[in-house]
């Protein structure tokens, strides 16, 4: 996927063709079902697709995948449900019915809206949107200021009124009259495997999602952030022989180590071209900010706005350099361990392991003592758990562990029209958990999470992919027992299992994590003279979502410190891309000069 991709899937019926009329003009390529009339119409890479036939079936894999077209076609003479490794949407027109998928992470998704009475899927929803002329959906629009991250499935919906999001792990059928049928095709696996044999699996699946990124040749950009993620991809793609151009940054912080665990691992890896920033070669963070967008907004705001000109100088240093896919560790920290929710599992199989383990975090995390006894004991439904998160979105936000995850609060500055419009869509919300178990839940939804997140990495001119986030590669870690892979007293123990002997011992020694606290506060001082104009004419308040004052101070306050980091910096994803989405309503990607750019 790239930021000139998109792709619309049309039911084989009269109606559609009235559709195909009016997005003609958009379209770079079209693929018609064995009637036809037309059944995929938009813009790919013609090594990103591929379609096998037999009859009256047609069958299509868009992305990075290990199908064959003669995969294709006989999965489409047996109407099969495969499940080919990679990231990727599968789609079939089987004699007359079409059916639509993407993938469990949400690194490759499905919406779908009525379009003159029959049912259109894309892999966008902006496309959607825009073809219907769908209004904003404000209610939903506030769910995504909900910090740390919105709880299932509200995370999980598109942000325009008339289309809806495909959850991951779901599968679109849209008959001939245009009807809809939406059913589950993906199932968690047991997580019966301990520490070796999981190893070995997750080895194996890395293994095979680097090697599906190599296998086209040429210059690969690899990020080497010094932590265990991104450094295991380096080692993995250096090992199918492609040639490797790596991005360092060295953080202007004392103490941090980052740069210098990148260095250890640049040790090992001879043919590699590097690239290494130091803290004043880049754009400084949240530069643009204010600025109007180039009209690729994607479809919901971000959290790259910190990044977005810093990535972009990056990327053009690797485009000139002939890179034709950057990968980076995005999601390792999440997919790898189980968050520590898992010791309430763990208590119902092992009380004695449960408990070491939960007095280990409680030590290492100073959660108190009360906290830690609800969470282990806690028995209350997940519709509940929701019901009950409507009463506590404006409480001080809490460090310590709660029964299904932590609860959602609102930043400061929302208004009281967005903090109600989240209260009704959690109380009226009836979802079934992902998992009856807590620690399940929290790992399918965290690997959901960064899914979605780095599915708005490859919307960019320059694709950045994570095998990290490949369904092949989650499932691998959700068959492992979550004790063996997360643990108070060891850093990643899966991922370092996993990598022993192919990766250096000595960059397997790593136990830390360092972050970029300076380059933000930075960059955000530097920007005071932007974020005057955004406080005094914010979208978010036009839309009633924020309260114009409480976020004029958050935005200037002298001691930045003392304001809530994460949720000003969604607040600054939303505003920017509501300012995108206003200065541009034909989505770039539509246009097809931006696509002959793109490519």
């Amino acid at each position: 996927m790239d930021s000139g991709r998109w792709f619309l899937v049309l039911p084989d019926s009269e109606q559609a063709l009235t559709i195909a009329r009016r997005v003609q003009p958009f379209v770079c390529e079209s693929i018609a079902h064995a009637s036809g009339r037309p059944w995929l119409m938009g813009c790919w890479d013609g090594d990103g697709i591929a379609v096998g036939s037999s009859d009256a079936n047609r069958m299509a894999a868009i992305g990075t995948f290990s199908a064959t077209e003669a995969d294709l076609s006989r999965w489409a003479a047996r109407a099969d449900e495969p499940e080919p490794a990679g990231a990727l949407h599968l789609i079939a027109s089987l004699d007359g019915r079409v059916r639509v998928r993407g993938s469990m992470s949400g690194t490759h998704r499905v919406f779908h809206a009525l379009v003159d009475g029959v049912t259109v899927a894309a892999d966008r929803a902006r496309t959607l949107a825009w073809l219907t002329g769908a209004p904003l959906d404000e209610g939903r629009l506030a769910v995504r200021m909900a910090y740390p991250q919105p709880p299932h499935p509200l995370e999980d919906t598109a942000v325009w009124r008339g289309v809806e999001a495909l959850a991951g792990g779901s599968v679109l059928t849209v008959d001939p009259t245009g009807a809809a049928h939406v059913r589950r095709w993906w199932q968690a696996p047991e997580p019966e495997l301990p520490l070796e044999e999981g190893a070995h699996a997750l080895r194996e699946a890395l293994l095979e999602a680097v090697e599906l990124r190599t296998r086209g040749g040429g210059v690969l950009g690899m990020d080497l952030s010094g932590g265990l993620d991104s450094t295991s991809l380096c080692f993995l793609a250096a090992r199918t022989g492609a040639q490797l151009v790596t991005v360092t940054l060295r953080w202007a912080a004392a103490g941090n180590e980052d740069a210098d665990w990148a260095d250890r691992a640049a040790a090992h890896l001879p043919g590699c071209e590097r690239l290494v920033y130091g803290p004043d070669e880049l754009p400084p963070f949240f530069t643009g900010v204010g600025s109007l967008g180039d009209g690729r907004s994607e479809d919901e705001p971000t959290m790259s706005v910190r990044e977005d000109a810093q990535q972009d100088a990056i990327d053009q240093e690797l485009l000139a350099r002939g890179v034709r896919l950057r990968l980076g560790g995005h999601g390792g920290d999440h997919v790898v361990q189980s968050p520590a929710s898992y010791v309430h599992d763990l208590l119902r199989r092992s009380p004695a392991e449960a408990l070491r383990n939960a007095m280990g975090y409680r030590a290492r995390h100073r959660w108190p003592a009360a906290a830690t006894a609800r969470m282990l004991l806690d028995r209350t439904p997940y519709s509940r758990w929701l019901t009950a998160a409507s009463d506590s979105l404006t409480a001080p936000p809490t460090d310590w562990p709660e029964p299904w995850g932590t609860s959602p609060r609102m930043p400061p500055w929302a208004s009281g029209d967005a903090v109600a419009a989240v209260a009704a869509l959690l109380r009226r919300t009836e979802a079934e958990p992902l998992d009856p178990a807590r620690g399940r839940h929290a790992r399918i939804h965290q690997a959901q999470t960064v899914g979605r997140l780095g599915r708005q990495m490859t919307m960019r001119e320059l694709v950045t992919d994570s095998p990290f986030c490949d369904d092949k590669v989650i499932e691998a870690c959700l068959r492992v027992r979550a004790e063996a892979t997360a643990s108070p007293w060891a850093y990643k123990p899966l991922l370092v299992r996993a990598m022993r002997g192919l990766v250096p011992d000595e960059v397997l020694t790593r136990t830390t994590k360092d972050h970029s606290g300076h380059e933000w506060f930075s960059g955000l001082k530097l920007q005071r003279p932007a974020l005057a104009a955004l406080a005094e004419d914010s979208l978010l308040v036009r839309h009633g979502l924020v309260d114009a004052d409480p976020l004029r101070r958050a935005l200037l306050s002298p001691q930045l410190s003392t304001v809530p980091a994460q949720p000003l910096e969604q607040t600054l994803g939303h505003e920017m891309w509501l300012r995108d989405l206003e200065a541009h309503p034909t989505p770039a990607y539509l246009l097809k000069e931006h696509h002959a750019t793109a490519h």
